[in-house]
Formats: C-alpha cells, structure tokens, sequence
C-alpha cells in the first residue's frame, strides 16, 4: 500500500497544509492538487458535488503526490466505507458531540478487529496497492470535527476515543453554538473565547497523541495556528480562491483603465 504521506511528515515533526475542494469537476482537483498541498480534501458535506463527482475526482488527484481527504455528510457508516473504498487516505466526520458518536466513526474507519469497515475496496485496492486490505488500518486518518458546544462539552472524552487520529475544528459552527449566534461564522477567529477554545481543542489532542487540524481562511492566520501547535491547517478553498483571484483581477483592469461598466464602444456586451 502506498504509504500515508500525512503520517510521515507530522512524525518528523512537520506540519502540513491542506487544500480543499467544493466544487464538484475533475479539473478543478486536478488543479488544486498540482498546488504542493500535502493533502487535498474533498468536501462531500457543503460541496456542491456527491458521490459520482467524488470518484472522479479522486482519480483526477492521484497523477499528483498529495494525500486525498474526503468530509463526508454525516455520521453514517455507507458514505463513510463508499468514500474509503473510492480511494481517500482520511475521512473528516462533521458534528461529533459526543464519545459515543467518536467511537461509532472510528469503528467504521478500520476493518475487524479494529472496527466494523465492510471490506469492499473497489477502486483503492487498485488506486493504493494489492496489499491495503492488510496495512488500511495503520494507514487511513479519522479526523472528527469539533463544532459544536456539545462537543466541546465532551472534548476530553472524544480525544481520548480509540482509533481516532485527530480532530478537526471547524470554527465557522462553533463559534456559532459556543456563541448561540451572538458572532457571526467565520474562519481567523480573533475573539479571545475562541482563541481560548481553539487552544483548548489542541490541548486536548496533544494530551491524548493525537493530531489538531484547523480550518483556516488565510494563510497568516494558518502559520499563527502552526506555532500554536495545529499539525494540519486549512488554507481557504478552491471556490473562495476562484472568486478572490477573478475579483482582484477585475478590480486591477478597472483601476489600470478606468472603467466602471462592461459595455463595450458600440453598445453591445
């Protein structure tokens, strides 16, 4: 089996950056991953892609080195498994509160005895190596998303769950229910509560050996996180940076040129 590059980097110390996909096109993860990501994610959850878009894109990402990562919808077992077998190295399991909810992901991560994964590895087997029925469970990352104030209720105890690789924060959402709503979501959280909540998450991961991931939206923000300790940062996406490079692009011809409108001299568009 192809090695997980992931857990290679970060045992020599090193964090990693993450890329990350929503819109649902081949080219576009060909693209992202051809970046120098060390890993690239796709996110099934607010994508705007579902499964028969997932495989394709995961076949697009394997001409390039980095590790694929799939944010499946929800705490259920099928897409879980599907997205395995399609060939991602990690899943990120949105809306963990609870130990309970901890333990059923991580089972449905790794195959008996280790957990209750179905084996079907249809693509994978091909995509990472004849051997990945034996080496998948040492090899595939479960990343469970803290982002709720129920999560961070039970933060210990979901940290210390077995067979959980790291915990991913999204801070969009938590900083909504730890808040009820009194800031809006958003990445580069500054508020002091969420900065403490932010470190108390990677505390947590670092007294139970396991890794903190964060969901960033810049990349100074993503370095100040890495000196923090985060292992695995975020740095926005291919649909924010899509629409940031065509806007800066816009705005440069209308400042070079002078213009305000699209019409062109004859009065057409």
């Amino acid at each position: 089996m192809t090695p997980n590059k992931l857990n290679q980097l970060w045992s020599q110390g090193k964090a990693t950056i993450n890329g990350w996909c929503s819109i649902g096109n081949a080219f576009t993860a060909e693209i992202m991953a051809a970046q120098g990501y060390d890993s690239v994610t796709v996110d099934v959850q607010h994508g705007a892609l579902d499964y028969s878009s997932l495989l394709p894109m995961l076949q697009a990402m394997r001409a390039s080195s980095v590790v694929p990562l799939v944010r499946v919808p929800w705490l259920e077992p099928g897409i879980i498994m599907k997205a395995l077998d399609a060939g991602a190295f990690g899943i990120i399991c949105p809306m963990i509160n609870n130990a309970q909810q901890a333990a059923e992901f991580a089972s449905y991560m790794r195959y008996p005895p280790r957990g209750q994964r179905s084996f079907g590895p249809t693509r994978v087997s091909v995509a990472a190596g004849a051997d990945y029925g034996a080496r998948a469970n040492d090899e595939i990352l479960a990343f469970a998303m803290i982002e709720t104030a129920d999560g961070m209720a039970n933060l210990a105890e979901i940290a210390a769950t077995p067979g959980l690789d790291g915990i991913y924060v999204g801070p969009a959402d938590l900083t909504l229910s730890l808040t009820q709503g009194r800031l809006p979501p958003g990445f580069d959280r500054e508020e002091p509560e969420m900065i403490a909540a932010l470190r108390q998450i990677l505390a947590a991961c670092q007294s139970n050996g396991i890794r903190a991931a964060l969901h960033c939206g810049s990349p100074e923000y993503a370095a100040r996180a890495v000196e923090w300790g985060f292992n695995m940062t975020t740095v926005s996406g291919d649909s924010r940076l899509l629409a940031g490079a065509a806007a800066a692009s816009v705005a440069k011809f209308r400042q070079l040129t002078g213009g305000s409108g699209s019409k062109s001299e004859k009065g057409g568009y």
